[in-house]
Formats: C-alpha cells, sequence, structure tokens
C-alpha cells in the first residue's frame, strides 16, 4: 500500500479541521501509520512460518493457525486506517463541490459575485458533513476495537495454545512467534485508537457547543433589537406623547424669562363727563 499517496490525500483536510481535528491526524500518521509502516510490518511479517506446532500432521499447523489467527492483526489495522480516513475525505469532497459551485456561479454573475463568503468555512451544509464525518470515524473505531476484542480475546496473545480441530489427530500444542513483541505492538495501537476516539468525541462536542452558543447569540441580539425597535416606536395614547419612551427621562431645560416692569396707569376724569342715575320711575 502507498502511504505517501494517502498521507497527500489527507493533507488537504487539515486546513478544514479544528484544533481537535488537527491533533487527530497527527495521532493518525504518527503513532499510528508511521508505526505501522516502521516496525508493526515486521514484526507480523513471518507470522505464520513462527506459528509452531508438535505435529508432522499435513494441514494441522495451518488449520489451527487460521483457527485461532482468522484475520491478521497487520491486516485488520490496515483495513481500520483506511476505513476511518475515508470519512475525512468527505469534507474534502464537500469543498471542492463547493468550490465548482462558486466558479460556476462568477462564470455567469461576474468575477466580483460571490455565492460563498469561504467555501472551507465550516456552515451550513458542511458544517453537517463534517459532524457526521465525526461520527463516522468514532463508529468505525469503536467497531474495529469490538472485532479485535472479540476475535483475540481481550487483545492477549499468549505463548502457548491447544489446538484440536480437524486434521489433527488430537490435543496440538502451537507455539506463537515473539507474543510479547506482538502484544506490546497490539496495545499501543489500541491505546492509539483509543486515543483518537477521544478526540472525536471531543470534536463533536466542541461543534456542538459552538453551534449552540452562535445560536443563543443570535437570538439574543434579535431581541435586543426588536425591544429596541417596540420602545422607540411606542407612543402614550392617554397623553399623547410624541417622545420615545427612552427620551422621557430628558427633559428641557426650561428658562424663565423676566417679566415686564408694569406702571400704572392714573385715570382723569375729564370735563365733559358726568354720572347719570338709573331711571327707576313707572309709567
Amino acid at each position: 500500500m502507498d502511504w505517501k499517496t494517502f498521507q497527500a490525500l489527507l493533507s488537504g483536510v487539515n486546513k478544514y479541521s479544528t484544533a481537535f481535528g488537527r491533533i487527530w491526524l497527527s495521532v493518525v500518521f504518527v503513532f499510528r501509520v508511521m508505526v505501522y509502516v516502521v516496525a508493526a510490518e515486521r514484526v507480523w511479517g513471518d507470522e505464520q512460518k513462527d506459528f509452531d506446532c508438535n505435529t508432522k500432521q499435513p494441514g494441522c499447523a495451518n488449520v489451527c493457525y487460521d483457527h485461532f489467527f482468522p484475520i491478521s492483526h497487520i491486516r485488520l489495522w490496515a483495513l481500520q486506517l483506511i476505513f476511518v480516513t475515508c470519512p475525512s475525505l468527505l469534507v474534502v469532497m464537500h469543498v471542492k463541490y463547493r468550490e465548482d459551485r462558486e466558479r460556476k456561479y462568477r462564470q455567469k454573475h461576474g468575477t466580483d459575485a460571490k455565492l460563498y463568503d469561504n467555501t472551507g468555512k465550516k456552515h451550513g451544509g458542511l458544517w453537517w458533513t463534517y459532524l457526521l464525518s465525526l461520527f463516522a470515524k468514532t463508529g468505525i473505531e469503536v467497531a474495529f476495537l469490538y472485532i479485535l476484542h472479540h476475535i483475540y480475546n481481550s487483545f492477549d496473545l499468549p505463548r502457548l495454545v491447544k489446538c484440536q480441530v480437524t486434521p489433527c489427530p488430537n490435543v496440538v500444542d502451537c507455539y506463537i512467534g515473539r507474543p510479547m513483541e506482538k502484544k506490546v505492538f497490539t496495545y499501543f495501537m489500541v491505546g492509539a485508537s483509543a486515543i483518537c476516539i477521544v478526540l472525536s468525541i471531543c470534536e463533536i462536542l466542541y461543534l456542538i457547543s459552538k453551534r449552540i452558543s452562535r445560536c443563543a447569540k443570535k437570538m439574543k441580539s434579535h431581541r435586543e433589537h426588536s425591544m429596541s425597535l417596540y420602545h422607540s416606536q411606542y407612543r402614550d395614547q392617554d397623553s399623547n406623547c410624541t417622545l420615545p419612551m427612552h427620551e422621557l427621562n430628558h427633559k428641557p431645560e426650561y428658562n424663565a424669562k423676566p417679566k415686564a416692569e408694569l406702571h400704572p396707569v392714573s385715570y382723569k376724569p375729564s370735563v365733559g363727563m358726568r354720572a347719570s342715575a338709573p331711571n327707576l320711575s313707572f309709567a
């Protein structure tokens, strides 16, 4: 398998990932792919040759090996690495789809037109694609850990196994080559897989909490904007007050102007004026 090509395909995922996603990708390549390529393949390279049984019965050793090792550790881990990184490629494909739509939109409406603010920003459908990829990666990791646990009895590799299957004539003792070294690598790979599961769960919680926080801020700002519009348009109908409610506390200053001085007016009766009594006689 060409792991360099595999790494080049996943290198584009880094720029679309969160901090947890970048750590997850580093753990996958440093502690899983590198260990797999450099050491694990060599440890399990001669696995069947080092599986010795105390019998010369033709086919007995092969049947016993197939009974205790239905699938090799090294091939199971290769499948696990391929399947667990495939969901990350969905994010890259979604971004490429957005870039293609953006290119077609600009060709139709001009070079300054924009369909997306940022094609790699996790909003809308891309956010859901990224979240579903995290759930898929976590489910695949858990599934492969369960398979490994179920097949190899709690990841244990004993030195001696007893085989009693056809065509073995009786109970045959078979010895596994370098069991301690293989057990160490098995626990190491299981631990790295568990760390990846924890990182994926942390990233899921981070994305969901960030989305909830963003929605809460939008709702709060929308509520504050609606209340400000309501208060600015409210008028007191009883007093016919046209001032907004938030301006009622700011009363205009009243400057009293000094009253003009009033001079007394003197009235002098004229000479031609005389008082006449009312006529109270009856005809």
